[in-house]
């Protein structure tokens, strides 16, 4: 017999969704106009189209198919990464413009980019409340954590006069805090014992391993598409010093895999996660990173690191702090975000001659960082303590990580 689930979610998806885009393109109506005659940085649309269709295969395959690494819950997984990229893209590109309240707010591919990087943040998260919400509380997070991640850029730049390209940056430790106190504000009782349907297959470990892929190919241009290119070799600097660190988390992440298996051997979800930790060190560390061999070391530990998180924080986390983490997002994400901010921090001050200078540098340097995670679990926990109301719909422990709650499957429908 199959098993029963709630009906429908029309009750409370369908008048989100709808009011929510209704809205959007009201705004869109009167506040937007696209941006043909002038060429924004003096890039031209074939300089630009490229980067943003790497941006975009990333956010959508790439965190897509990672996400379904879950055995039942491949369909939700991919579809709703969709769903809360393009909601939180459209949202990022109002707030991202809200200067010009005045005038208009003027559209082209550049503030498309920016935008979704934006939206990257979100993707994040979300992976540490993988398969425990429902689409409703999805877009919710999205709108939330958007605002929430704009407001600290905001900060970071006006008041630290912190560059665009490293507050942006600083979205893999913004995601992390975030989710972590998300998951940890809807925690569910009993989770230290596990639920039954969290967990992958061969099926489900090659779509999730295909999602890596597509990360780990296009993250060069995902560090680079924000770096000025009127600065002679610089973006190239920036491509070839990603690639690099890439290279080194993936050789890597197979030897710390191996070597931290009781049986010697390969774990696919250890390796998944791992060989993005260089890229992820590198983005946060880019400004400071012109070294081949910097950014090698910084793959290196990155991914040491990254392993030694996957293989023993999770657990850790949801016994000492109740934060069940599903996607592990604080070791593929904020460990290897914090290193490459320590290595930028350190790069930068060994850089300096002035000892004043070295100093004040740092001050502002650490107070960019407490300043971002101080907005990111805050907002993190307003938006779980939101979540949590039964008004929502969130789904039961025993629905939890299945297509089923959400998706029709003809084939399973109960027969009369």
């Amino acid at each position: 017999m199959a098993p029963r689930y709630a009906p429908s979610l029309r009750s409370c998806l369908v008048p989100t969704l709808l009011l929510l885009q209704l809205a959007f393109i009201v705004i869109f109506y009167f506040k937007t106009e696209i941006q043909i005659h002038v060429r924004a940085h003096g890039d031209s649309f074939s300089d630009v189209y490229p980067m943003f269709q790497d941006v975009n295969v990333m956010l959508i395959l790439g965190f897509g198919f990672l996400s379904t690494f879950l055995v039942r819950y491949g369909f939700s997984a991919s579809a709703f990464t969709l769903l809360v990229a393009v909601v939180a893209t459209q949202w990022a590109i109002i707030l991202n413009g809200i200067e010009t309240f005045i005038g208009k707010i003027r559209i082209d591919l550049r503030s498309l980019i920016d935008a979704e990087m934006c939206t990257a943040s979100v993707l994040i998260s979300i992976g540490a409340v993988l398969g425990k919400t429902n689409p409703v509380q999805l877009v919710l997070i999205s709108l939330l954590e958007v605002s929430g991640f704009i407001l600290n850029k905001w900060v970071l730049q006006t008041w630290l006069k912190v560059q665009l390209l490293n507050s942006i940056m600083m979205l893999h430790i913004f995601g992390t805090f975030f989710g972590l106190m998300l998951t940890w504000t809807m925690y569910r009782k009993g989770s230290e014992e596990g639920f039954e349907k969290e967990k992958f297959d061969q099926r489900s470990g090659l779509f999730s391993m295909l999602g890596t892929l597509f990360l780990w190919m296009f993250w060069p241009t995902f560090n680079s598409v924000l770096v000025d290119g009127r600065i002679p070799g610089r973006k190239l600097g920036v491509v070839c010093s990603t690639y690099l660190a890439l290279a080194v988390s993936a050789v890597a992440a197979a030897a710390m895999s191996v070597l931290s298996s009781p049986k010697g051997k390969l774990n696919l979800i250890h390796m998944q996660q791992c060989i993005l930790a260089g890229g992820v060190a590198v983005s946060v560390a880019i400004s400071a990173v012109y070294q081949p061999w910097v950014a090698m070391t910084i793959g290196l530990t990155a991914t040491v690191v990254s392993t030694v998180g996957h293989r023993y924080l999770k657990t850790q986390m949801l016994l000492a702090f109740q934060c069940h983490d599903t996607r592990t997002v604080l070791s593929t994400h904020g460990l290897p975000g914090l290193l490459g901010w320590l290595i930028r921090l350190i790069l930068e001050v060994q850089a300096l001659d002035d000892h004043t200078t070295a100093i004040r540098f740092a001050v502002f340097h650490i107070c960019a960082l407490l300043a971002t995670i101080a907005i990111s679990m805050s907002m993190g926990i307003i938006t779980g303590l939101l979540l949590k109301w039964d008004f929502w719909r969130p789904p039961q422990e025993n629905k939890c990580y299945d297509d089923q709650a959400f998706w029709e499957f003809p084939h399973l429908a109960k027969r009369k």
